[in-house]
């Protein structure tokens, strides 16, 4: 009994454990550890498995995935395979805490940018960061070491990124894995397992599903022989869309046969209107655009106080007419990117009759792609675009 009770108080001293039972044997030295042979020595009873554990570094109470994986590296030659496989999975989780982005703790799928220190980050949240340092009106700085980040301090690190490509990932389809490099062209060209559609569905089929049941389906479709006057209603609602489309189009090459037509490049340049306000606000310096000059203004989330809240974020304008007119100017403007930008907007066309009395326009949207290529513009120290006016004579 009083051996029994000496075990605690020898392994708090820093003794050898005792056995929990004293009728319980001392567990034999394990073959599978020192030999290596016959499959790794598997124990026979609770005990030697929780002593071999112990002594490969393994843990009795960790969980069931994890103690067969530290029995496995324990093994000897029978035990090569799972020990390899281990090793294998520890070393792409190690490699997966290194390389991963310090903001999203993600493995960036493009671009790798890092501050002086080293710290990486993937390139949407480089720009995410600068973009909300704009809207504070503060200096970026890395989100591990706090030092000051920017488009010109922080370079791209391509060993990252050809490493990280390296790295396998998990098919969203098919669950296999392959390098990250190729997982791409294998999710859109070559698994079996993908997402497609129907070739009819231009008449109206809405069957989608895995590549292999794409020839099946195909074969029975009901599509190929509707009615001529079931497809008409199909098509004329492809018409709608594609006449919307070559609406915008065709308004753009009227507008381009017009007398007087301007362009020029804009900068917006940040500003606060009051510092209680937290929304941030740009304004162009005048410019001079058919003998007129003229001022653009944008803002940051129209509805929002403080858009540094929302992950979702838009852009919006108005042009202002600072110059005198004797009449009043009808004209037709919009703005387009820059020519040495990459940020994506889509053309749309805006009317205002411009007089004495009324020379702003209401805020109207700049209609960008999505909140990403916002902040894009966001991220930079001044906005960069290019204006087109055209005015209308009747």
């Amino acid at each position: 009994m009083a051996a029994a009770m000496s075990g605690p108080e020898e392994r708090d001293g820093g003794g050898p454990a005792a056995p929990s039972a004293p009728s319980a044997p001392a567990p034999a030295p394990a073959a599978g550890i020192s030999g290596g042979g016959g499959g790794g020595g598997a124990a026979e009873s609770g005990e030697e498995a929780a002593a071999l554990l112990l002594e490969a570094g393994g843990d009795p109470d960790a969980p069931p995935k994890k103690r067969l994986r530290a029995a496995g590296s324990g093994g000897g030659g029978g035990g090569g395979g799972a020990e390899g496989a281990a090793g294998s999975v520890k070393l792409e989780e190690r490699l997966h805490s290194v390389l991963c982005c310090t903001v999203c703790l993600d493995l960036p799928k493009a671009s790798v940018y890092q501050c002086t220190n080293g710290h990486l980050m993937c390139a949407g949240c480089f720009i995410h960061l600068l973009a909300d340092s704009r809207l504070k009106e503060e200096q970026a700085t890395c989100p591990n070491c706090r030092c000051e980040i920017s488009k010109s301090l922080c370079c791209r690190n391509l060993a990252v990124e050809k490493a990280v490509s390296e790295l396998p990932a998990e098919c969203g389809f098919c669950a296999r894995q392959f390098p990250r490099s190729l997982l791409e062209r294998h999710q859109k060209e070559e698994c079996q397992d993908r997402v497609t559609r129907c070739k009819f569905q231009r008449i109206g089929c809405p069957w989608q599903g895995p590549f292999h049941e794409l020839s099946v389906h195909e074969a029975a479709c009901s599509h190929p022989t509707k009615t001529g006057n079931e497809l008409m209603e199909i098509l004329d609602e492809m018409d709608q869309t594609r006449k919307k489309e070559m609406q915008l189009y065709n308004s753009i090459f009227s507008l381009l046969s017009f007398e007087k037509i301007g362009y020029t490049e804009v900068q917006f340049r940040p500003y606060r209107t009051d510092d209680f306000i937290t929304r941030l606000y740009y304004e162009t310096p005048r410019l001079t655009v058919l003998n007129q000059t003229w001022v653009l203004k944008a803002r940051v989330n129209d509805s929002e106080r403080n858009p540094n809240l929302s992950c979702k974020r838009t852009l919006s304008f108005q042009l202002i007419l600072k110059s005198k007119v004797n009449s009043p100017m009808e004209c037709s403007f919009l703005l387009l990117e820059g020519p040495y930008d990459d940020v994506k907007i889509r053309p749309v066309i805006y009317h205002f009759v411009f007089s004495n009395e009324t020379n702003e326009t209401d805020y109207v949207a700049l209609p960008i792609v999505d909140s990403v290529e916002c902040n894009k513009l966001l991220a930079a120290k001044n906005i960069n675009l290019r204006l087109f006016l055209f005015q209308i004579q009747k």
